[in-house]
C-alpha cells in the first residue's frame, strides 16, 4: 500500500470503529432500559379509588383531513361511561376537503341527543397541531384534557380508568398503553407494530418505574390543565410538541403516569411512505426537543440518573446518520484488513455489533414477552424489524440533520384509511402520503451493498458477508417497499423542501 494509503486507511479505520463504538452504546443503552423494566416492573401503581366527585374532563380529537375515520373516533369518545354532565367533547378540524361536513354532521347529531360536543373548525392551520390544541384549550371547560388522534379508537372505560390518578395533586399527566387494530394486516404492520412494543412496553415502563422522565405521544393520554399551562402550554417550534411539552413540564415538577394495562387500539400506517413520513416527523422532533431543552435539562437540580437518561432520549436518533455512514465503511474497513479479518472480527467486531444489534434484539423479544400468549411467534418478524431499522437510516438521517439546523417545519400527518382487517384495500383511497427523496439513496446503497458482497466472494471474505447481507438486505427491502408501483398506489409525489 503506498504512503497515502496508509494514513487513508487509517484513518477509515478510526471513523469505522468510532461509529460502531458509540452505535454499540446506544445498543446497550437498549439493555440497561431491559434490565431496569424486569428490576422494577413489581412497583407498578395500585388502582386508586373512585372520586367522590368527578371533575371536568374535556376531550379534544385534533383532525385534519380524516374523512375515513373521523366518524370512527367521534363514535368511541361518544361511548365513554363518563358522566355525561362532566364530559366536554372538542372536535378540533382544521380540514380543508368533506371530512368539515361529516364532522358537522355527526356533531350536530350528538348534540340533540344531549352531549357537549363542539366542532371548532379553524380555517387556516397555524402552528398545526400543536396550534389547534392551544385554540381549543382556551375555550375549554374541563381542568383535565383527554386527547386522541384520528387512528384511535378509546375504550368506553378510558376516562374512568385514567382518571381517578389525578387525586394525587402530583401527577400532571397519565399516558394509555397503545395496541394495534391492524396489527396483522401485513409484514409493514406487524414490523410496527413490535417497534412500538418496546417502546410502549419496555422504554416507557422502564423510565416510569425508575423515575426517570418519560414522555406524553401526542394522542391516548390525559393531562391536568395546570400542567400544560404551568408549562408554557402547546408550542409548534419543534414537530414534536407532544415531546417538548412532556419534558417543559416535568421540569415544572409535575409527576406522569404510565399505565401499561390501559390499551388504546390505534390503526398502524399500511403504507410505507406514510410510515417513513411519521418517521421522519418524529426523529426530527426529537433533534429539534433536544436543542430546545437539553441545556436547561442538564442545569436542573435532578439526579444524574434523570439527566442522563433524558440526554440519551433526546439523542438516540443520531444513531441514524451513525448507521447511514457505517453501511459506506463496512466493506472498506473489511477490506482494509483482511490479512487478519478473522481474528479481528472474532475479538472486535463482532462483540461491537453484538453490543449494536444484539442488544437491540433482546429488547424487542423483551417487549413481546411482556405481551404474554404466544409471543415466542413474533420471533419469526426480527429480521424484518433489523432489516426496516437500517433501511430506515437514510429517510431519519436527513430528518436528524434538518432537525439540528432548522426549528419548526411543516407538520405532515400519516394517512389514515379505516384499514383493520387483511385484504382491506388503500391504494385506491383519496389520501397519500409524498414519497421523500430518500429512496434515491436507499436504492444507491442496496446496489452499492450488492457490490459490495460480489467483492467479498471475489476476494473470499467469507466472515464478512454476513454483515454486508444485513446492511444489503435493510435498504433493498426500504428501496423496494418505496419504489415498486403496487405498493405506492399513485403518483411520484416528493416532500417539499422544508420538511428537512
Amino acid at each position: 500500500m503506498t504512503s497515502l494509503g496508509l494514513p487513508l486507511g487509517s484513518v477509515i479505520l478510526a471513523i469505522y470503529y468510532t461509529l460502531l463504538a458509540i452505535l454499540a452504546l446506544f445498543g446497550l443503552h437498549r439493555l440497561h432500559l431491559v434490565l431496569l423494566y424486569f428490576r422494577n416492573r413489581h412497583r407498578q401503581p395500585e388502582p386508586p379509588e373512585v372520586p367522590g366527585e368527578w371533575p371536568v374532563v374535556t376531550v379534544q380529537l385534533p383532525l385534519y383531513n380524516e374523512m375515513y375515520v373521523a366518524q370512527r373516533l367521534i363514535d368511541a369518545v361518544c361511548r365513554f361511561d363518563y358522566p355525561r354532565d362532566r364530559l366536554e367533547i372538542q372536535v378540533l378540524d382544521d380540514s380543508t376537503d368533506e371530512t368539515s361536513e361529516l364532522v358537522a354532521a355527526s356533531v350536530a347529531d350528538y348534540r340533540k341527543r344531549g352531549f357537549d360536543i363542539h366542532h371548532v373548525h379553524r380555517k387556516d392551520r397555524s402552528g398545526y397541531k400543536a396550534g389547534a390544541l392551544a385554540a381549543g384549550l382556551e375555550k375549554a371547560k374541563g381542568s383535565l384534557v383527554a386527547v386522541f388522534d384520528a387512528d384511535f379508537i378509546p375504550p368506553p372505560d378510558f376516562l374512568t380508568t385514567a382518571v381517578p390518578y389525578f387525586q394525587e395533586a402530583e401527577i400532571g399527566m397519565v399516558q394509555a398503553c397503545w395496541v394495534h387494530l391492524n396489527r396483522r394486516y401485513s409484514l409493514l404492520t406487524r414490523v410496527q407494530a413490535i417497534m412500538l412494543d418496546g417502546h410502549f412496553r419496555i422504554e416507557h415502563s422502564a423510565r416510569f418505574l425508575s423515575g426517570c422522565f418519560f414522555n406524553f405521544n401526542g394522542t391516548a393520554g390525559v393531562w391536568r390543565r395546570q400542567a400544560i399551562e404551568g408549562a408554557g402550554g402547546w408550542k409548534n417550534d419543534t414537530l414534536t410538541e407532544d415531546l417538548d411539552l412532556s419534558y417543559r413540564s416535568q421540569l415544572a415538577g409535575w409527576k406522569f403516569l404510565y399505565l401499561p394495562e390501559l390499551g388504546a387500539p390505534s390503526e398502524l400506517p399500511v403504507d410505507i411512505h406514510g410510515f417513513k413520513a411519521q418517521q421522519h416527523r418524529w426523529a426530527k422532533g426529537s433533534i429539534q426537543t433536544g436543542r430546545k431543552l437539553l441545556p436547561r435539562l442538564l442545569r436542573a437540580k435532578l439526579p444524574l440518573k434523570v439527566k442522563m437518561e433524558a440526554l440519551v432520549h433526546l439523542t438516540n436518533n443520531f444513531s441514524y446518520p451513525l448507521m447511514l455512514a457505517l453501511s459506506f465503511l463496512v466493506f472498506p474497513a473489511m477490506y482494509l484488513r483482511q490479512d487478519h479479518l478473522r481474528s479481528v472480527l472474532i475479538w472486535v467486531d463482532i462483540p461491537l455489533f453484538a453490543a449494536a444489534t444484539g442488544s437491540v434484539l433482546l429488547f424487542y423479544i423483551s417487549s413481546q414477552m411482556t405481551r404474554g400468549g404466544r409471543w415466542w411467534k413474533e420471533m419469526a418478524f426480527l429480521p424484518a424489524l433489523m432489516g426496516l431499522g437500517i433501511g430506515l437510516s437514510a429517510n431519519n438521517a436527513r430528518a436528524v440533520i434538518g432537525g439540528l439546523f432548522h426549528r419548526g417545519g411543516v407538520f405532515h400527518r400519516t394517512p389514515k384509511y379505516n384499514i383493520v382487517k387483511k385484504g382491506q384495500a388503500w391504494n385506491r383511497k383519496k389520501y397519500r402520503a409524498g414519497r421523500s427523496l430518500s429512496f434515491l439513496l436507499e436504492g444507491f446503497l442496496a446496489c452499492y451493498l450488492a457490490l459490495c458482497l460480489g467483492l467479498a466472494v471475489y476476494f473470499k471474505m467469507w466472515l464478512s458477508l454476513p454483515f454486508l447481507y444485513l446492511f444489503f438486505h435493510g435498504y433493498a427491502y426500504m428501496f423496494l417497499l418505496s419504489a415498486l408501483p403496487g405498493r405506492t398506489g399513485g403518483s411520484l409525489e416528493l416532500k417539499p423542501a422544508d420538511s428537512l
